[in-house]
């Protein structure tokens, strides 16, 4: 959430800031909910004010032994006028609370100005897509054959965007996650946190899913408003809601595997074929919770950390920094790593890597106290590193033979047993 002070005080610059993101900020509304707010803050408070001084004629009139039906009645008047003001001010911070929940991050300065994902720029590119002698299948032609990948199975026992893995795959997809989970532990000096699945609908307003992507959410029925993750940043993320850390604990910086479900209710039609679009997926997620001081140094140490991955995996990346158009909603800047998919002869997305700033802190109320005692906002960075399935497909894909075979990278064949091919 963006700095209610600073959207009070120059709506129009905040305007003129989303407007960016081609968001667009409705001045008017806000102006005169905020208007209406000031005029029934200082009329409660006069009110106040007025039942003090009844409330003190009372006690005179009772020491005096006068009769106080009179005043009385008159302080029942105004207890009842100020009960009324009162529902009427909650009610008018409620539409203002609910109008700042709306609004998106406003883009770092340093963010490239666009109107869609065309305009988002290449910052830096890794290796060289690997020419094939033979025409090279994708990921579904590689693995459905063999049973190895099967989405019929998948679809008759959960439906469509479900996958059931087997055998080598099955192993790779494990060896994936513990190649991760190890290099980002034992390498990038991030601790593993396991976290539930299921969480509340705080968590989910505190990193900006709710109220405004609730259709991208899968509800859970049962008591209290709760939902299956989308992400694992939500609930790590979240473990620092409402709480004060202090200097020496930043920055926290955590690595955590999980299960992830969406409903992907907005691409309908879009990468029907094969893995990259699915309900349930997994991927070992990277949060950091830093000193703002830092969180810019932290957001380049972190995607870093992502294309290490890809660079052991020899994997062929490129890294791009998302234009102020294709920004999510709680990102003040974002970069996306892209992996080359020969099946595909494309880059795909298979992480993004982001500073949030102090916008989701604002939301979670988690702060930090410095050396002096000061207490501020942290801020706090996300990032896939990197989603397991779309790295599952890197790797067959970038790895097969003209016999359909899946040759296992260096760096995963420890985690496979020594296996060099996957026949």
């Amino acid at each position: 959430m963006l700095d209610p002070k600073l959207v009070r005080n120059d709506i129009n610059e905040v305007a003129a800031q989303l407007k960016k993101r081609g968001f667009v900020v409705d001045t008017t509304k806000f102006n005169t909910l905020e208007e209406q707010r000031k005029h029934l803050q200082v009329k409660l408070q006069e009110m106040q004010n007025e039942r003090n001084v009844r409330s003190k004629e009372v006690g005179m009139a009772k020491a005096a032994g006068k009769n106080v039906d009179e005043v009385l009645a008159k302080l029942k008047d105004v207890s009842e006028a100020i009960k009324s003001l009162e529902a009427k001010f909650a009610q008018t911070q409620t539409e203002l609370d609910d109008f700042l929940a709306g609004l998106p991050n406003i883009p770092h300065a340093s963010v490239p100005f666009g109107k869609s994902e065309d305009d988002n720029e290449v910052v830096r590119v890794w290796g060289e897509p690997r020419q094939f002698s033979f025409k090279p299948k994708d990921h579904v032609e590689l693995g459905a054959n063999q049973g190895w990948i099967d989405f019929e199975t998948a679809a008759a026992l959960s439906g469509s965007r479900f996958v059931v893995l087997r055998g080598p795959m099955a192993r790779l997809q494990r060896a994936l996650i513990q190649f991760m989970l190890d290099l980002h532990i034992n390498e990038h000096g991030y601790q593993e946190i396991l976290v539930p699945y299921i969480v509340n609908a705080d968590c989910l307003f505190g990193t900006g899913q709710l109220p405004k992507f609730k259709e991208d959410l899968f509800a859970v029925n049962g008591e209290g408003e709760r939902y299956l993750i989308s992400t694992s940043e939500i609930p790590v993320t979240n473990t620092v809601r409402d709480s004060i850390v202090n200097a020496d604990q930043l920055p926290i910086k955590y690595a955590c595997y999980s299960s992830c479900f969406r409903s992907e209710a907005g691409s309908y039609g879009k990468d029907i074929r094969g893995m990259l679009r699915q309900h349930q997926f997994e991927k070992v997620e990277l949060v950091q919770i830093v000193q703002p001081a830092f969180s810019y140094e932290a957001l380049e140490e972190l995607t870093r950390h992502a294309e290490t991955v890809l660079q052991r995996l020899e994997l062929p990346y490129r890294v791009v920094a998302l234009c102020t158009a294709d920004i999510g909603f709680s990102a003040a800047k974002t970069y996306d790593l892209e992996v080359w998919l020969p099946g595909q002869n494309r880059y795909r997305e298979i992480s993004s890597c982001s500073n949030t700033e102090s916008f989701q802190a604002r939301r979670m109320k988690a702060r930090w106290r410095d050396e002096s005692g000061k207490i501020d906002l942290v801020h706090t960075l996300n990032g896939s590193g990197l989603a397991i399935g779309r790295t599952l497909i890197a790797v067959v894909e970038n790895y097969q033979d003209e016999l359909g075979r899946i040759h296992i990278p260096p760096a995963l064949q420890p985690y496979m047993g020594g296996l060099e091919v996957i026949e």
